[in-house]
Order: C-alpha cells, then sequence, then structure tokens
C-alpha cells in the first residue's frame, strides 16, 4: 500500500514541478516571445506561411477563426478518409491489410479529427503502417493544435486581446510544442522498450510447438503523440496496457506525465497572459485538489478490492482483475483518473473491471470535463464556469457581474450556456435510445446497473472527446458507430463554435474601472465558490445516471445482493 501511495505522490509532485516551466514556455509561444527554438523553426515556419498563403500579423474575427477550424478539420478528415480507404493499395503494409467497413471506417476517421480516438477496431489487425502514422499520426498531430490554438483563442479573448490568427496559431503549436515534445517522448519510450520498425508481424515456433504471431510497429512515435496529444488511440487494442506501448514503470511514469503536461500547464499560461498568477494558483489548486479526491476515491476502491472474492477467500485482496501485474492497483488507478480527467482516452488497464468508485469517477471527470480538461479546451470550460460563478455571485450582491473588468452579459450568459447544456444532450438522449432497446442496438455484455454505467460511459466518452470504453460493450455495430459519431461532432464543434464567439465578444468589450464594489475573481472565497458551482451544475446534471450505474452497483456489493 505505502509502495502504491509513493508512487502516486511522486508523480503529482513532479506534475505540479514542471507546470510553471511548461506553462510559461507555451505563454511565450503564443505571446510572440523568444524561446529556445527560434533559430530552428523561425525559417521554417516563414516557408510554411508563404506556401499556405498566410499573413502571421493578421488578426480573424470570431466567424473567420471559425470557419478555418471547421474548413481544415474537414479537408483533414476528408483526406484521412481517403487515405486508410485505399490502404490495400498503399505503401507500408506487410501484413496486407484490407477495406475497412464504411461506418467502422467514418467512425473512426471523426473520432480521430476531433481529438476523440475512440477505437472500435483493433488496430493491429485492421490497418496498415500508413494508416496509423501517415493517416491517425497525422491527425493526432492536428486535432490536438486544433484544441490548444482554440483554448489559447479563448484565454485571449477573456483578457481583452484580439483572437489572433487559426493558421499562425495552427503553426506554432506543432513547430514549437507538439512535434519537439513528440520526438523526445519518442526516443525515451524506445530506450525504455518501445519498438519502433516497419517489419512486418513476426512469426515465431514457441516451446511446446506451436505458433505464435507477435505484432509490432512504428509504434514509439505513435505512443508519443498519442499521450502528449491528449489522443488516447492505441497501435494496438490492448492500448497501453500492451507491453510494446507500456513496456514498464518508467514508461508508465512518462506518459501520465505527458498526459498531464499541457492541460495542466494552461491554467497557468492563462495567468501569464492576464499577469494574474495568483488567480492562476487559485484555480490550480482548486482543480488539483478535486482531481486528488478523484484519485483517492479510485484507489480506495481498487484496494479495498471486491467483497464479494474476499468473502470467499476470508482475505482482504486489491481488485487486479483487468489489471496488468507490472503496474498494480495504484498506478491503474491513478492512470484511470488521469486519461478521463484529461480527456485522453488511453489505458493501462481494462476500465470495464474498475470497482464502482473507479466507475464513478472516471465518469464524473467526463462529466465535468474541467479536470484537467481535454486539449485547450478543457482550460475553456474551466473558464466557462468561472463566467457562470461571476454571473452568480453578482446577482446575488445585486451588480452587473464583470470579469476582468468586462461586463457579463446576456450574450455571454447565451453562449456559456450553450457550452455546457450540449454536453447533457449528446450523452443522454443517445444513451435513453440505446437502453430502450438492450438487445438490439445496446449490445450489453454485463446486464444490471453495470449495463448502464457501460452505455452510458461510451457516449459520455464521445461526448467529451476522451475515446476510452467499458470494453464489456459490443460497440463495433452500425449502431454505435454512428450514433457514436454524432456525439462526437455535437461535443466537439458545438462548444467550440460557442467558446470562440464567447471570446470575440469579450475582447470586444470596454474595461470597467475597478472600485471597493468590484468582485474580485483571485480570492480564495471565490475560488471556493466556483468549486461549488462547478460541482453542483456539473455532478448534479449527471447524478440519476450516476445513482442508477455505479452507485448502485457498488450498494449492490456493499450489501452482498
Amino acid at each position: 500500500m505505502e509502495q502504491g501511495l509513493l508512487q502516486i505522490g511522486l508523480t503529482l509532485f513532479i506534475v505540479i514541478v514542471i507546470t510553471p516551466i511548461f506553462g510559461r514556455y507555451i505563454a511565450d509561444v503564443f505571446l510572440g516571445e523568444k524561446t529556445i527554438l527560434d533559430v530552428v523553426m523561425n525559417p521554417i515556419e516563414r516557408i510554411i506561411y508563404i506556401l499556405a498563403g498566410v499573413r502571421k500579423k493578421e488578426d480573424m474575427t470570431g466567424w473567420q477563426y471559425i470557419r478555418a477550424v471547421l474548413y481544415t478539420n474537414v479537408i483533414m478528415g476528408a483526406s484521412v478518409y481517403g487515405l486508410i480507404y485505399f490502404q490495400k493499395i498503399l505503401p507500408w503494409n506487410p501484413n496486407g491489410f484490407g477495406r475497412l467497413r464504411w461506418d467502422l471506417l467514418l467512425h473512426t476517421t471523426i473520432a480521430f479529427v476531433t481529438n476523440t480516438d475512440q477505437q472500435h477496431y483493433i488496430g493491429e489487425t485492421t490497418l496498415s503502417y500508413f494508416s496509423q502514422t501517415a493517416a491517425l499520426g497525422f491527425l493526432m498531430f492536428s486535432s490536438a493544435a486544433t484544441g490548444l490554438v482554440v483554448g489559447i483563442a479563448f484565454i485571449r479573448g477573456l483578457t481583452g486581446r484580439r483572437l489572433g490568427n487559426y493558421y499562425v496559431d495552427f503553426t506554432r503549436a506543432i513547430t514549437r510544442i507538439l512535434l519537439p515534445l513528440a520526438i523526445v517522448g519518442a526516443i525515451a519510450l524506445i530506450i525504455s522498450g518501445v519498438p519502433q520498425t516497419l517489419g512486418e508481424t513476426l512469426v515465431v515456433q514457441t516451446l511446446e510447438g506451436g505458433t505464435q504471431y507477435i505484432a509490432r510497429g512504428p509504434v514509439a512515435s505513435f505512443e508519443s503523440i498519442k499521450m502528449l496529444g491528449e489522443n488516447g488511440g492505441g497501435f494496438f487494442g490492448a492500448n497501453s496496457a500492451h507491453p510494446f506501448e507500456n513496456p514498464n514503470g518508467a514508461s508508465n511514469l512518462l506518459e501520465i506525465i505527458a498526459m498531464l503536461a499541457i492541460p495542466t500547464s494552461l491554467i497557468y499560461t492563462y495567468g501569464v497572459f492576464l499577469n494574474n498568477l495568483k488567480q492562476t494558483w487559485l484555480l490550480f489548486w482548486m482543480v488539483f485538489v478535486i482531481f486528488v479526491v478523484m484519485i483517492w476515491v479510485t484507489a480506495f476502491g481498487e484496494l479495498q478490492g471486491n467483497p464479494l472474492v474476499n468473502n470467499l477467500f476470508n482475505a482482504e485482496l486489491p481488485n487486479l482483475e483487468g489489471k496488468e501485474v507490472r503496474f498494480g492497483w495504484a498506478q491503474t488507478a491513478l492512470w484511470a483518473v488521469t486519461t478521463t480527467a484529461t480527456m485522453s482516452g488511453a489505458v493501462n488497464g481494462m476500465h470495464d473491471s474498475l470497482m464502482p468508485q473507479g466507475t464513478f469517477s472516471t465518469l464524473s471527470n467526463m462529466f465535468l470535463q474541467i479536470i484537467w480538461g481535454g486539449q485547450g479546451t478543457g482550460t475553456a470550460y474551466l473558464f466557462i464556469y468561472l463566467i457562470l460563478t461571476v454571473f452568480v455571485t453578482g446577482l446575488m450582491v445585486g451588480r452587473t457581474p464583470e470579469l476582468f473588468g468586462r461586463k457579463i452579459e446576456k450574450r455571454e450568459i447565451i453562449l456559456a450556456s450553450a457550452v455546457l447544456l450540449v454536453h447533457p444532450i449528446a450523452i443522454l438522449i443517445p444513451a435513453g435510445v440505446a437502453l430502450a432497446y438492450p438487445i438490439s442496438l445496446s449490445g450489453i455484455s454485463n446486464p444490471g446497473f453495470h449495463g448502464i454505467s457501460q452505455v452510458v460511459y461510451e457516449y459520455a466518452s464521445a461526448a467529451a472527446n476522451n475515446g476510452s470504453g467499458l470494453e464489456g460493450l459490443k460497440d463495433s455495430s452500425q449502431w454505435w458507430n454512428l450514433s457514436t459519431s454524432c456525439s462526437i461532432l455535437i461535443g466537439r464543434y458545438i462548444p467550440i463554435i460557442a467558446i470562440i464567439l464567447l471570446a470575440d465578444s469579450m475582447s470586444k468589450k470596454q474595461t470597467v474601472p475597478q472600485t471597493r464594489g468590484t468582485l474580485r475573481t483571485d480570492t480564495v472565497l471565490f475560488t471556493i465558490i466556483t468549486a461549488g458551482v462547478t460541482l453542483i451544475l456539473g455532478i448534479l446534471t449527471f447524478f440519476p445516471v450516476l445513482a442508477l450505474g455505479p452507485i448502485a452497483e457498488g450498494l449492490k456489493l456493499a450489501t452482498g445482493s
């Protein structure tokens, strides 16, 4: 027990240390300050801007920014769809994989272009190396960059700056942040034992005289951007539980840090833009405390184990079902909370085997979307709750709500409400339809309370652009491919549109001078109120689902009924 808690504590300590360092660097990149990569990247970026016809200093309006996001995503998605469709005749296909079913290919393309990476296929038996790297690997960079620059544009708008130029931000996100760190991460993973090869599947004879097929490929490069960009899609079907994706404790630590690096640092980046690091640290610790509570709830459940199994053996055993023994209960619990908190979706154990406490925590993370949230957009969700808290507290004291000296009015509240209301719609409506037809549609493998969690988790994962799943669900059918694709698109693009319009609206407002009656947002009291509003609005919206799923399952196990 002590060793497991020490591992969790060490990981969290490393995250706290790197947050201000990396957060300052991200701020310098998007504020146009000098960085250590200027000598190498400035000439490359100038060539990119010339070829693309981009004017570096030309700012965009809200709708121009939105159109740029949508146009580039549609073009990239269509291109990747074509590459995978024709993978049979394209290079780097030593195993001769052919065409995917149309609905599975559509779902895969939509999932990866939106940074969701929800997988209803097994990578090592479905996609060629070219499809994995040139197609999906490309989208891992571009989708992560899209979310990151939307978050930066939102921060600019809140702090009174122009939104910037999407194409410039997109380029710098890749050249200055994602690509350099992904290269370093890939090298570190190769050193830790992750393979990087274009060789075909190995066929070996076992000691018993049988034949074993060992899938391999350019895994290290794929794994690096998968974790750093909050993508989560696995090269192999077992994802980061596979020993070729995550062979040991060192690689496990590296991948957890990669998941947390950008989402945690973006909160500090916001403080640099605002020139108010006090509020940055208050928000950081608010999210950090909720994050630690979720880890504690999950870890306690896994350490306590399944009471039915413990009664059978008359001993207290941790829950090791669905876990890799090289990670154990502690690292699996930490990873499960981290991957759903950051919207990464990668797994190093099977979430379907988590105790009800773990299911409660992972679902709650995807319902809230702010602990720590997705790539860039999660930070925007955090400030959406901040805006709503300012609005509520302003009404309570009879003052016009203001944030950073800018009034929060009807337009801002409508846009903020749209961001938060779209999420439950994209989850609960299709989940209700699927649960109404448990045999023909839902494909539930475990009836009862856990079956409800399986269905809701799949749509929560899609709408939150997370991608993980309770894999007991038979989710490779046409129903699941098409219905989750709709939830993915709704959960990705409607909030992005509302977020950009909200940022554009805030950037155009005149600053109101602060007075003694101005509500300060950089105080401990206001931060506590923000946490309360966030939990009330986020959790209570989905409380009936939690009560029917993990809470009821936990009570059933506790009572032995």
